[in-house]
This record gives structure tokens, sequence and C-alpha cells, in this order.
């Protein structure tokens, strides 16, 4: 994937700016922090890269609509189905039990592919939402606090599963924890101000 760009983004609600001029590029096929307080536009930011907000003014371009995938503050889960049922919603490519079974090993979920989401536990539901991020046919992967509810361990064997698994795509990563982009291999190439 090539780069993404950012140039003299602008986005208010009303009377509240929250990004201003915001102009930066995404290396393509890195992994990048994006940092700032809370209320800085983080967010906002991926919604707009996602193609859920449109800018005021500005441009993003280098994002291909079709080609990307997410894991949201919330999990977005399906509840009611089987936790694989999920990951095939947006991988249908993933037929096979044993590679399923195998993804699930990895991300610290062996068992669980047949459990229905609402029977699991906030962290395990969480870790569902990033191996069906990780697993969709995605060029671009955003990801908004993506490892909040795992502990150290967790988020460890979660974080490895996913480097694992990124063959090359593009990762930008809303966070607080500077240690979340390390544990992914990346760099914090962007912190947003409050305005």
């Amino acid at each position: 994937m090539g780069d993404i760009v950012l140039s003299g983004v602008y986005k208010a609600f009303g009377d509240k700016r929250v990004l201003e001029n915001l102009s930066h590029t995404f290396e393509g096929g890195k992994v990048h922090g994006v940092m700032g307080p809370s209320g800085c536009g983080k967010t906002t930011l991926l919604h707009i890269l996602l193609g859920l907000l449109k800018p005021d003014a500005g441009t993003v371009s280098g994002i291909d609509l079709n080609a990307l995938s997410a894991v949201f503050q919330e999990d977005r889960l399906c509840e009611r189905l089987g936790a694989g049922a999920n990951i095939r919603l947006a991988a249908p490519h993933l037929r096979e039990k044993s590679a399923l079974k195998a993804l699930f090993d990895e991300m610290g979920l062996g068992g669980a592919e047949k459990t229905p989401v609402y029977e699991l536990s906030g962290g395990m539901k969480r870790r569902v939402a990033l191996l069906r991020a990780l697993t969709a046919a995605s060029e671009l992967i955003v990801m908004d606090e993506p490892f909040t509810g795992l502990d150290d361990a967790i988020k460890e064997t979660a974080a490895a599963c996913i480097r694992r698994h990124l063959d090359g795509r593009t990762v930008i990563l809303v966070t607080h924890s500077e240690g979340d982009v390390f544990l992914l291999g990346g760099t914090v190439g962007l912190t947003l101000p409050l305005l």
C-alpha cells in the first residue's frame, strides 16, 4: 500500500474545533501511533480515515475504502453469533476449521471458536474484534485503543499475533500508551494538540 496523505484537514462540531490544518503523511506498510490528550480529535481523525466522517476542509488521499478494516473503541461484534462466525463475516475465505482454530490458539482464545460472543469476557471479545480486523482482506488496519481491558500478558500475546499477520499492511493506531505502539513494532508518528 502507498502512503496516506492528510493535507490541511479541518474538522469542527459546531463551535468546537477538533482538527485544524492537519497535514501528515503515514508511510505505507508501517505501524503508526497517533497520540494526544483526551478530546484532541484522535477518534475523529480515525473516523475521517475510515470514511465515516468528512473533513470540513482539506483532503485525505491514498486510502481505498474497500480495503480497510478497523478495531473501534467498542467491540461491535454480533453477540448472538459464535466467535468464529464473527471472524468469518469479515473473512469468508477462512473456511477451514483448522486455520480458524490455529488463529484462535495464537490469540490465546483456544476453544472459543463456537462460543456465542455474549458468553465471552470483555477481554475475549476484544481479542475476537482484533482477529476480525486482522483477518479481513485489508491494506489498512485502523485501531482505536485496541488493547483496552487486556492485562499485560494477554496484550503481549495479542500483539505478537498481530505482528505475525500484518503482511506489510499499514496500521494507524490511536492509543494513550506509547508502549502499545512499540508492542506492534511501530513508532509514534503523530501527536495531536488539544485545540
